[in-house]
């Protein structure tokens, strides 16, 4: 593989370090060339690590085209590769000239790239926002920045994510920290606690707030001393506020750090990290490799490095109380510091290498160059309908598991999903997504498509609104009318209460629909009772149920966000408000109670829409008094919640989603049915340990904790029916296939 990468020759920072490791160690695998369009220290450096470089300089830009060109032809590149507003230019002018696929590695918030430049930011910021959109893919140098650039409509399925890695191969020992620090002029004793950050003085790093932080954990803890490695424009105005502060003498700024950094960090107790904005910081690796630990703004993709509580402590931008009791607590605990510092060492130095980077950029580099050579045809992909963007964990969780399915089936598929909110789902897929509202923009989808699902879920059903069915009705005639092939996706069926309702559906499902494939046998008494005989009919299983639980690290952190030991012993209640939930609430309040009284669990309420379900919770848990119990209002996206029902020891659940999560991890359940769908999927996995929520009543859901209860030790018996209907499951991929390969 033959890739050239151009940028401007004048870079620092993070994106220079971040360009040249990636090319030094992409040249033992590909051919990577650089191309700087001016010469320098850059340029020096490149060729001190032995990375091919040549100069294109001059400002003709077209001349500096047709060289490039002829360049490119003649010495066979298949990519090119941009890095900055100039490279991005020449780029987008050469898209056309060489016929190549051109991506470009954005490393910054291009609208603040020229913060304080005013003519910079109306002629270079203004070509690289023109050119940045008609470049063929985009890298961002984190998923936040990814999201970022998709929120402003760039396209959401041409973007990749890559994340500053380092060299974490060890350090050798750096001598005695107290002369070195003595040596950059701090007032250091053998106790002192050294808190640092290695960053440009200028507005973006938010320095004010670290001196305020500063003072307000010194109050707490008089052993910190804050060391600063970096100058810029802001340094006077600094010194001032720590001055004004009190704090003067316990703050050293030490200018920039000759001679490399690693003397720097293995200095320090406390790395830290002030930025309003950040793509994803070397300097918060730089200190993961020495163990230390870490608090940073939660901006970026810092969040994907620092697990809250678990290997660091996050923090909103200039919030300088909260980060002066994060410095005080882990001034006061040194056993603390070591333990964020080692789990931040063991994540970092898995994750975020600058092996991982590289094997990333090269899988990127393969995936655009099959994608470029994709055959053009006049139908492709899919078009995916359900209940999406409604803020139902449950809902997304089905798309989330079709979207993987699909892919499992063509990696590089087109796919559009009709959304209530179709920004969230671009920025949480990565996919095109249409709103429900924009007919002409689904009927366009389509039009291009060659399969239509109707998404999984209860669509199909007039209980919760007559509108919707009808909406899911004519999604379906009219992807048939525009040319798709029509499946209904491992889809629950009903109820359908309204004779006339019923009529219309078997009509439309008889007339449009090629195949269905359902989560479980009600679902098929039901479209046989209601005359729908034309499509082929199979039995599947709820796509969620393919799921994986988010790592380890990640539950922990939403677990202690919401003030929960991630360790305990819990019983989960997943509710939700229904007709007839208002007068039986305290029944749920008091198997609460039960539960921990009994088997010595503690309550976690936990919303799977979180939109709803935090109101019904606090009803329930209205006199638990002095019992303790949890709300976990938000547990993010599924990956989270699946793995928050893992930790929980039993699960009673009104959403049919949190059974299905719950039943996925061998977890014991105990089901209270609001709608025959809930029950529909307890029989189908065996599980008779379930009520009507009409016919609750505090002997029975006592005695469904204890079965549930007695069920702990043994998990066996329900995962192995749960990876039967995993095995079913497969039968939705089979069928999708099949229908796109006709």
């Amino acid at each position: 593989m033959k890739v050239i990468h151009l940028i401007s020759g004048g870079d620092s920072g993070g994106a220079k370090t971040h360009v040249l490791s990636l090319l030094q160690n992409l040249n033992k695998t590909i051919t990577a060339q650089l191309v700087c369009f001016r010469d320098g220290p850059f340029a020096d450096e490149a060729r001190a690590l032995g990375i091919p470089t040549m100069i294109c300089g001059g400002n003709n830009v077209l001349k500096v085209r047709r060289l490039l060109t002829d360049y490119i032809r003649r010495e066979g590149f298949q990519l090119i590769h941009c890095h900055g507003a100039r490279a991005n230019m020449i780029g987008a002018l050469l898209r056309k000239t060489t016929g190549l696929p051109v991506v470009t590695t954005v490393h910054s918030d291009y609208k603040i790239d020229y913060m304080g430049r005013p003519l910079g930011r109306l002629t270079f910021g203004t070509i690289n926002a023109w050119a940045l959109r008609r470049l063929d893919y985009r890298i961002g140098v984190s998923d936040a920045m990814v999201d970022l650039l998709i929120s402003r409509g760039f396209p959401p399925d041409r973007f990749y994510a890559i994340y500053n890695g380092i060299d974490f191969t060890p350090a050798p020992g750096q001598g005695d920290r107290l002369p070195y620090l003595r040596s950059l002029g701090a007032q250091v004793e053998e106790d002192s606690v050294v808190v640092g950050i290695a960053a440009r003085l200028n507005p973006v790093k938010d320095m004010s707030t670290l001196i305020r932080g500063f003072a307000e954990g010194y109050k707490s803890c008089d052993k910190l001393r804050l060391v600063i490695a970096g100058d810029g424009e802001e340094r006077e105005k600094l010194t001032a506020l720590a001055r004004e502060l009190g704090v003067e003498p316990y703050v050293t700024f030490a200018g920039w750090i000759s001679g490399g950094m690693d003397r720097f960090y293995s200095a320090l107790d406390v790395n830290v990290l002030t930025s309003l904005s950040e793509t994803f910081s070397y300097a918060l690796t730089e200190g993961a490799r020495f163990r230390l630990a870490t608090v940073s703004t939660a901006v970026g993709g810092i969040p994907y490095l620092i697990d809250q509580g678990v290997n660091g402590y996050l923090f909103t931008p200039r919030d300088w109380k909260t980060l002066g009791e994060r410095l005080a607590a882990l001034g006061n605990d040194g056993a603390l510091r070591r333990e964020l510092g080692e789990r931040l060492y063991e994540k970092a130095s898995t994750q975020f290498s600058i092996q991982k980077t590289v094997d990333t950029q090269l899988h990127i580099y393969g995936e655009i160059l099959r994608r470029h050579s994709r055959p053009k045809a006049r139908r492709d992909g899919a078009v995916i309908c359900g209940a999406y963007g409604r803020g139902n964990a449950g809902d997304d969780a089905i798309l989330e598991a079709i979207l993987q399915e699909m892919r499992t089936i063509d990696p590089d598929m087109p796919v559009t999903v009709i959304s209530k909110d179709p920004k969230s789902t671009r920025r949480s897929y990565r996919v095109r997504a249409v709103s429900q509202t924009d007919v002409w923009g689904w009927l366009r989808a389509m039009g291009k498509a060659k399969l239509y699902i109707n998404g999984g879920g209860s669509l199909i059903q007039d209980v919760t609104s007559r509108r919707s069915l009808w909406f899911y009705l004519m999604n379906i005639r009219a992807a048939k009318w525009k040319g798709c092939r029509v499946q209904m996706y491992g889809c629950g069926i009903g109820p359908v209460t309204r004779e006339d309702h019923r009529k219309l559906a078997a009509k439309v499902l008889n007339r449009n629909v090629d195949v269905v494939t359902l989560r479980e046998p009600d679902s098929l008494e039901e479209l046989r009772s209601m005359g729908v005989t034309e499509p082929e009919i199979l039995l599947a299983a709820d796509p969620a149920l393919t799921l994986p639980p988010a790592p380890e690290e990640k539950t922990d952190s939403v677990l202690l966000r919401a003030g929960i030991p991630p360790r305990g012993r819990y019983i989960c209640f997943a509710l939700r408000p229904w007709t007839g939930f208002s007068e039986r609430a305290a029944l749920f309040g008091e198997a609460a109670r039960y539960a921990w009284e009994a088997h010595g669990l503690t309550p976690v309420f936990m919303a799977i829409e979180k939109g709803q379900d935090p109101g019904a919770a606090r009803q329930a848990a209205r006199n638990l008094g002095d019992v303790p119990h949890y709300f976990l209002d938000d547990a993010g996206a599924a990956g989270t919640i699946i793995g928050a029902l893992s930790r929980m020891e039993l699960v009673v659940s009104m959403r049919l989603h949190a059974l299905i999560f719950a039943a996925g991890q061998g977890i014991p359940l105990a089901g209270v049915v609001y709608d025959p769908k809930v029950s529909a999927f307890l029989r189908y996995i065996g599980q008779e340990n379930f009520t009507d929520l009409e016919a609750l009543t505090p002997e029975g859901l006592r005695a469904m904790i204890d079965q549930a209860a007695a069920q702990a030790g043994d998990k066996q018996a329900q995962a192995e029916a749960v990876r039967r209907l995993q095995a079913l499951e497969q039968g939705n991929v089979d069928v999708a296939k099949r229908l796109l390969e006709t």
